[in-house]
């Protein structure tokens, strides 16, 4: 790490992991406010052959869960054979500021279409509205829940 890095890089990191989030400290306070605004995070899946399919996705996180809506595809019948998850938001320029979190996948049957969650609707409106799209017509394209409950939260290492 460069002298100029960022507060939360690799000196502070054993105070993040942990099982859970522990918001009561800077370094996990500063993880769930990056959490609140990032608009990407990346979703880790294992291809049938072994191989790892890492993907960007949309996301709202709520407390220990993360949801994301998706299009049929691999990455869903991926978690349909292995719930086991990781994600990932992007570092800083110099690798800091990891954030990386462990967790398990649930494609949800009774889940309610983006379009009728409002935090996730409030969160993307602008990419929705720049991608073309409608909340409902967004809704109809990624129409299948994910819930990734998160077992894990890692930082830097």
């Amino acid at each position: 790490m460069s002298s100029g890095s960022s507060p939360y890089s690799y000196p502070i990191v054993a105070t993040l992991n942990r099982k859970l989030l522990d918001t009561t400290t800077a370094r996990g306070k500063h993880v769930a406010a990056r959490l609140k605004r990032e608009i990407v995070i990346w979703l880790a899946t294992t291809n049938p052959d072994g191989r790892p399919l890492v993907v960007p996705v949309w996301f709202l996180f709520e407390g220990d869960t993360f949801l994301i809506y998706s299009v049929p595809g691999q990455k869903v019948r991926n978690l349909e054979r292995s719930n086991l998850v990781s994600l990932h938001l992007n570092s800083t320029p110099d690798g800091g500021d990891v954030v990386r979190v462990e967790g398990t996948a649930q494609v949800m049957k009774r889940q309610p279409p983006a379009y009728k969650v409002p935090g996730y609707v409030k969160k993307y409106a602008s990419q929705i509205k720049g991608n073309g799209w409608t909340p409902e017509s967004f809704s109809a394209d990624y129409r299948i829940p994910i819930r990734i409950r998160a077992t894990k939260f890692h930082g830097g290492d």
